[in-house]
């Protein structure tokens, strides 16, 4: 695609303002009446030597579900005691074909509230991938998830 040097500037000018390469191609046609494809932009933006700002995430710091929050200290400034919810871990196997490629998958809630994906691939490897990064089951959960997880797939037929 070549550019006049005002639809060059203008270009230059976009990006510099953090327009993405889709606000750019929606610009070039609205603008200059061309009708360039995604492709097109990205490699014109390349070849004039331009670069696409990265946008921040705009986070809502009220949003406290991304966040678990500490138990609030008792009044005397003792920490309060773990109390898991009742019936420990629970273990569910999802009825639809969830994660591509997994010959059966599910969800699991740990005792502290985390949640995990679990899934066993077409090989038979099993696979596991807290909600929360960096997390790692206490070996009870861990045993008492096993043992469900047992349960539940041999009253499937699996």
């Amino acid at each position: 695609m070549t550019l006049t040097p005002e639809q060059v500037s203008a270009v230059r000018g976009w990006l510099a303002d953090g327009a993405s390469l889709s606000e750019v191609q929606a610009r070039l046609r609205s603008e200059f009446g061309l009708h360039p494809t995604f492709l097109d932009v990205r490699m014109t933006v390349m070849e004039l030597g331009a670069e696409v700002k990265d946008r921040v995430a705009q986070v809502d710091a009220d949003d406290v579900t991304k966040a678990k929050l500490p138990p609030k200290p008792h009044d005397d400034g003792t920490a309060p005691e773990a109390t898991p919810p009742a019936g420990g871990v629970t273990v569910a196997v999802d009825t639809l074909q969830v994660i591509p490629g997994a010959l059966v998958s599910g969800t699991v809630v740990f005792s502290d509230g985390e949640k995990a994906r679990w899934y066993f691939d077409q090989m038979g490897r099993f696979g596991f991938e807290p909600e929360l990064p960096g997390y790692t089951p206490t070996k009870a959960d861990m045993q008492d998830f096993q043992a469900k997880l047992r349960q539940e797939l041999s009253s499937r037929g699996f």
